[in-house]
């Protein structure tokens, strides 16, 4: 992939990124004030599952699909290509059809004796037929990233999240008088008629775009195909599935511990609503940038490595890290100095405003492992991932099991604040042996937390000084002086030049 290309597709996945995470962002927004608290949290607790399904259908062969493809056209092999396109969609689309068929048959069961609440057993089963639709959009996803055609992905991306927004704005004042058993419900129908839409929109550029191409025979055998996709998707599905129970456990088993802790029920998952369904979302809505990145960078790294570019992935990934402490730094200074306010903008709600504060801290770390993934990715380092993952995943597990009932949700997420900084330092270094590219930790680290420090300071002072009343007006003028004074700094302490915005 040349320079020109990888500008084109971050610039396209980018984006469509901002753009779905707008929608997303109202889309959360709409369905909190909806909804409840209470309601959010019960979606959450359901939201992990779907994402463990996607896990085991279809995320490692998304990713082995950018990968391979990409790898292939680099030799002009488009026949091998379509080839592990094909058996790719084979298995994705078989697993996902067994895996709805048991959701959906046992979905009381689930909902009983694992989630432990009965009200999500009717979405379940309004969920689980869209499994197949989903697992088989992803995979082609994963082709036309492979093939540089970024475009199909992302207007995919958008169509699905306007389907669940219309789906759910037109079935609202049906659903949600019924109780939050149907209300939840309407928000899961939506998410299911998103991915049935996004993979026709997919398919039909799929079946377009192969009928414009003229048929060429592929190079390697059936065998030869299914052991190159094994031997990536296997270790990059069990880091996405270990990630996803994860996630799973997590969601199900908070709301637990805070009981334990001292709250009801209903304060319990209102909590759990308020952190993994309002400030989480929140907190990652700047990350599209970044998400995009590393979606982008994940061919390029592959391709690169293959042809042995050792330069072109040295100067790849020092400009990809730059952009990412940037953008993680200034997002986590700005959390951190107006936590409160920008929970009130948002939500009206200040409670979130505590966990933006305290996430702030966080967020340098969580969005620089979003760009280093992609990396280790390209460079086949599924397992060390996988590995990396396991051990905190594990550890937050158990911070929330014995801290959470001590110390309530600031207990697991200062757990989540080191094994952070522990899993960054250790990928970094991965990366660094893999690669030999020397990091500087002032250029990442030192330069923009003091350029936001600064930044955050002066406008504190600005505020104090001109600002008489804290309106929704005052506060957006707030987060866009910091921002300005912050790139104004970046550039003075010689952290930003010039050439570097035509790089990125």
């Amino acid at each position: 992939m040349h320079k020109k290309a990888i500008i084109k597709s971050d610039i396209i996945l980018t984006s469509s990124n901002i753009i779905t995470r707008v929608l997303g962002f109202f889309y959360r927004i709409y369905m909190s004030k909806t909804i409840g608290a209470e309601g959010m949290g019960l979606y959450q607790i359901i939201t992990p599952l779907y994402l463990l399904i996607w896990a085991i259908s279809s995320s490692g062969l998304s990713t082995t699909m950018s990968k391979l493809t990409a790898q292939e056209k680099a030799k002009g092999q488009q026949g091998n290509a379509e080839k592990i396109l094909t058996i790719s969609l084979i298995i994705s689309v078989t697993i996902a059809l067994c895996l709805s068929i048991s959701v959906h048959n046992f979905a009381e069961e689930i909902s009983q004796y694992i989630i432990k609440d009965k009200r999500t057993t009717l979405s379940l089963k309004w969920l689980s037929p869209c499994f197949p639709f989903m697992a088989a959009g992803s995979v082609i996803r994963g082709y036309f990233l492979g093939m540089q055609e970024a475009k199909v992905p992302a207007i995919s991306q958008v169509i699905e999240q306007i389907v669940r927004m219309l789906a759910v704005y037109v079935l609202a004042n049906t659903f949600v008088p019924m109780g939050l058993e149907y209300a939840c419900g309407a928000a899961i129908l939506g998410m299911a008629l998103g991915e049935i839409i996004s993979f026709l929109f997919t398919a039909l550029n799929l079946f377009f775009v192969n009928h414009k191409l003229k048929p060429k025979v592929p190079t390697m055998t059936t065998f030869t195909a299914l052991s190159l996709i094994t031997s990536m998707a296997i270790p990059l599905t069990l880091n996405r599935v270990a990630s996803s129970i994860y996630a799973t456990v997590e969601n199900i088993i908070l709301p637990q511990r805070l009981q334990i802790f001292g709250m009801s029920q209903s304060q319990a998952l209102s909590e759990l609503g308020r952190l993994s369904g309002m400030a989480m979302p929140l907190v990652m809505f700047p990350s599209s940038l970044l998400t995009a990145l590393a979606t982008a960078i994940l061919p390029v790294i592959a391709e690169c490595y293959t042809l042995k570019n050792y330069n072109r992935i040295t100067s790849t990934l020092k400009h990809s890290l730059l952009l990412t402490a940037i953008v993680a730094c200034g997002t986590g200074g700005l959390f951190i100095t107006y936590g409160y306010e920008i929970g009130q903008l948002i939500y009206s709600e200040k409670e979130i405003g505590s966990m933006l504060k305290l996430i702030g801290f966080i967020c340098p770390f969580t969005y620089l492992q979003v760009t280093l993934s992609g990396v280790l990715n390209g460079l086949g380092e599924q397992l060390f991932i996988f590995e990396v993952n396991t051990i905190s995943s594990l550890i937050n597990l158990i911070s929330i099991y014995f801290l959470v009932p001590i110390y309530g949700l600031n207990g697991f997420i200062f757990i989540w604040f080191i094994t952070s900084i522990v899993v960054t330092t250790i990928t970094l270094l991965r990366i660094k042996e893999r690669t030999k590219t020397h990091f500087s930790v002032t250029l990442l680290f030192v330069k923009p937390i003091l350029s936001i420090t600064c930044a955050c300071v002066i406008m504190l002072f600005i505020s104090n000084h001109f600002f008489q009343t804290t309106s929704n007006i005052t506060i957006l003028t707030s987060l866009t002086i910091a921002s300005v004074i912050y790139i104004l700094l970046l550039f003075i302490l010689k952290c930003l030049r010039k050439e570097d915005l035509t790089r990125f």
